[in-house]
Parts: C-alpha cells; structure tokens; sequence
C-alpha cells in the first residue's frame, strides 16, 4: 500500500467527519457533496482494509480500529503541518545557515568593517563566509549566494548586476619617475614600460588590457614578465615602484587621494568591471538570501 495524494485527501476528509461529528457536516465544511465524502471514506477504507465508522441514522463513530488509526495519525499530521511551516517561515524568516562563496577583495574592501553589523541583525542566522577567487560548482558546493566580480559564465544561476566598478591604469610615483607617462596605450607595447598582469581566475590566463573611451575599444599587448592573482599582492607590487597595473577605482581611493599611486592614460575613462551576486533560482528566493543580497547592495551605494 503506498501514500499518495487520494490517500492525503482521504485522511483530510477522515480529520473532517471526526471533528464535525457527521458526514453532512463535514461535507458543509469541505464544500464537498455528502455523496463525495460518503465515497473518499470509503476509498480509505478500501485501501487500509479496515471499517473505520458505525454509522446509524443518528450517529457516526468510530470503530475500535478506525479510531486506532486516527490515534495514530493525528500527531504525525500535527508534525507535518509543523514542518511544512517551519519550511515556509524558512522563506519569510532570517534563519538558518548562510553559506556564501565571495571573492577575497571585494570581502577585504567590502564586507569585512561591516558585516559584524548585519550578524548583530540577524540573531537566528549563522553566516558561513568563504573566500575563494573563482567560483567553482556553487551548487555542489553547497553555496547559497555568491558574490564574483567580472561577466559571469553562461549557466543556469540567476546572475544580478550590484555595479559598475571603473577600470584605471595607475602607476606609482617611483616608477614614473624611473620609466616615464605612458601617453598612449600603445606605449605599454613598446617594450618601455614594466606592466603587472592579472590571472583571471576562471580561465587562468591574465586578462586582457582594455582602454575604453565612449563606444570606443582597444585592446594592447602590454608588455610585463609579472603575473599575479591577488590584487593586494597587485597593489604592494605596483606601490613598490615595479609596474603599471590595472586596478579596480573601488578600494583604490585612499591610495590616489594620498598619491601613493597616480592615474596615467586618462583620458580614456570609460573601462568598467561589474560585480554581480549569483544564486540558484529565482523562485521561493530565502529570506536569509534576500537580507544579505540587500544588505551587499547597500554598501555598494555608499
């Protein structure tokens, strides 16, 4: 004998009559036909092969077996309701585990200050923050939410732009003291200038050196023989007076305001790099999910 849907509604028409006290009643509170109610108590009846009511004219009780069988069934019914709106207040609610996948710079400039904030928040939320510099299998990983930088990579996760970060080539001080200004972007090609590459972490080559200016694009071969994949090594070895890199303007306003790196080739300003928040559906979104997507939002907007 298996459990299914007929048999869930048997059980639901079943729960009726015993509180009601009388098929015609239960039937007015089902909205059914008494003849229906007459025909899922006795399809119960096939499939548990027991009789569960004496009925008389007057009356309807249950049977020594059928009210074994309601003993029986009520707290596993009243167990059910209790999961299924502990799993609906898992949607509404801030609660649980939240386990998000976050690149390590936007983790250090970013989330690290103020996420003692929204922990404080969310008492009933334990936040399980990993770092890692490429995204891997989110799903497989067991991952709620992560959070990447660079264009995401075609698949079936939701993908929500956060910004638009600009692009700058900055050099320090020291170098061009050393080296001299780049005036174009050609110039990185020429062999004269020292330029520090970064790994992508998805495809493991360095990315490409693009200058944007209005619809404008180019692309150089910039010449360098150091290759690095992580921007704080990026920005200590750009400080030291070694190369021209290409950083993100997010986490560099403190350097540039205190000129410990200079913009150079400024005049093609347009070069952005978005960071997007990635999650496996759309649909039945938590609330946990939502309250750090827009918590993330509210600091990218200072």
């Amino acid at each position: 004998m298996g459990f299914d849907e007929r048999m869930l509604d048997g059980i639901g028409v079943l729960m009726a009559v015993v509180d009601h006290g009388s098929f015609a009643r239960a039937s007015a509170s089902l909205d059914m036909t008494q003849s229906g109610v007459s025909r899922a108590i006795a399809r119960l009846e096939n499939r548990l092969g027991i009789r569960l009511f004496d009925r008389t004219t007057r009356s309807v009780t249950l049977t020594d077996d059928g009210r074994r069988f309601f003993d029986d069934i009520v707290p596993l019914l009243a167990q059910l309701e209790e999961t299924t709106a502990g799993a609906a207040q898992g949607v509404a609610a801030v609660r649980g585990r939240l386990r998000v996948n976050v690149d390590p710079l936007f983790s250090r400039l970013v989330l690290g200050p103020q996420l003692g904030s929204f922990v404080d928040a969310h008492p009933h939320l334990t936040l399980d923050l990993v770092m890692r510099d490429h995204l891997g299998d989110m799903i497989a990983d067991g991952f709620d939410l992560a959070f990447r930088f660079g264009f995401p990579r075609v698949s079936t996760l939701v993908a929500r732009k956060l910004m638009d970060i600009p692009v700058i080539t900055v050099a320090a001080p020291s170098y061009l003291k050393r080296r001299g200004t780049p005036r174009t972007p050609a110039d990185l090609e020429s062999g004269e200038h020292a330029c520090i590459h970064y790994r992508d972490p998805e495809t493991g080559r360095p990315f490409p050196w693009e200058f944007h200016r209005g619809a404008e694009r180019l692309v150089v071969q910039a010449r360098g023989r150091l290759i690095v994949n992580d921007a704080s090594v990026m920005h200590t070895v750009c400080l030291g007076g070694h190369g021209i890199a290409q950083v993100l303007q997010f986490g560099s306003e403190a350097l540039l305001a205190e000129g410990r790196l200079v913009p150079v080739l400024t005049d093609w300003p347009d070069e952005r790099f978005p960071l997007y928040a990635l999650y496996p559906s759309r649909q039945h979104l938590p609330a946990k999910v939502r309250a750090f997507v827009d918590f993330v939002v509210s600091l990218c907007e200072r």
